[in-house]
């Protein structure tokens, strides 16, 4: 077939692709390949987190006299969480859940950073599996702060995780259908992408003031 010479063929590269869907700006959200890293060592820390969490939890239903080595004083104190109800809220240890989980989430940051691309539906299901599991860490956040009064460090690791993990494929997923959102949502898709390190960073401060200001009693008695 010929082409009258005014005509031009464009062809996109996938990394132009990736920078047309992040935007031009300097202050944009990582990359897809920064979020693969961030997915796979992510994934990876709250895996072995929650592995250690439910090796503690199973040696403390054989043994009631046993001492977490996360239990450190009376607010860091990985024992009187997984006494608690909170513990199992499904019927089981909810780490088993984060073990699930967060090798899923490795497996997918894995495969991304080898190269792998991935459907629209599988980066829609991660969205649901990540949105459930900041839904629970927060629920969990509460129930620890002010239902049982105690910290556990290693489930701290998976809440530090899991946030990062929520905010960056949501943001990566509304960019990628940020030509198909109103006008309103797609300049506040943009906004989030040009401001994510302050949303993430306001975000951690609310979780850290909160903790400070529960056991500030206990906290003041080991400055005096």
């Amino acid at each position: 077939m010929l082409r009258s010479p005014t005509e031009t063929t464009l062809t996109v590269t996938p990394t132009e692709h990736s920078k047309q869907l992040s935007g031009s700006n300097g202050r944009e959200a990582p990359s897809e390949r920064g979020l693969a890293w961030l997915l796979l060592v992510g994934g990876l820390l709250g895996l072995v987190a929650s592995f250690v969490l439910a090796v503690e939890k199973y040696a403390l239903l054989a043994d009631p006299s046993y001492v977490p080595t996360c239990s450190l004083n009376p607010v860091l104190s990985c024992g009187s969480i997984m006494s608690s109800a909170q513990a199992e809220a499904f019927g089981f240890p909810n780490p088993l859940l984060g073990i699930a989980g967060f090798a899923v989430v490795a497996s997918t940051g894995a495969a991304l950073v080898a190269g792998a691309r991935v459907a629209g539906w599988f980066w829609g299901g991660l969205q649901v599996g990540v949105s459930l599991g900041v839904v629970f860490v927060h629920w969990l956040i509460f129930s620890s702060l002010y239902r049982i009064g105690a910290l556990c460090p290693y489930c701290m690791v998976v809440w530090a995780v899991t946030v990062p993990m929520f905010w960056y494929v949501t943001v990566h997923n509304a960019t990628a259908i940020t030509s198909r959102l109103p006008p309103w949502l797609a300049r506040a898709v943009a906004r989030a992408r040009a401001h994510h390190g302050v949303v993430l960073t306001m975000w951690f401060l609310f979780i850290t003031a909160a903790i400070l200001e529960r056991f500030w009693l206990y906290w003041s008695t080991l400055v005096d």
